[in-house]
């Protein structure tokens, strides 16, 4: 099952199925299901397609930001970083690390996340 362009596992209680769509952590998927009277041990399997809908109105009225919208609005600042050339924006086009890491002998994982 697909919700937001997220694949939704059908075998996992439903609070954390909720978490895998981007942006949705375990704090607000619980929050949600409290707020529509499921409980987090429901199954998604045993989930209506009432009940699926209600999950996605739910989501959609709240105020969290998710999917699409939350990737092109981090997008959009990695950008502006980039154009006023902060350091930030310099370290985060190196692939260094930003937050002021020692890079002498670590940062071999912020290595790894390069952005190309």
């Amino acid at each position: 099952m697909f919700i937001f362009e997220s694949e939704i596992p059908e075998n996992k209680s439903i609070a954390i199925a909720l978490s895998y769509i981007y942006g949705l952590g375990l704090q607000n998927s619980v929050f949600i299901c409290k707020k529509l009277g499921f409980s987090p041990n429901l199954r998604v399997k045993n989930l209506t397609k009432k009940q699926i809908y209600k999950i996605i109105t739910a989501i959609e009225l709240s105020d969290i930001v998710i999917s699409i919208d939350l990737r092109k609005s981090r997008s959009l600042i990695n950008k502006k970083l980039l154009d006023i050339k902060s350091y930030k924006g310099l370290r985060k086009l190196q692939g260094l690390p930003v937050r002021g890491q020692r890079t002498h002998t670590n940062a071999k994982s912020s290595r790894k996340f390069r952005q190309k």
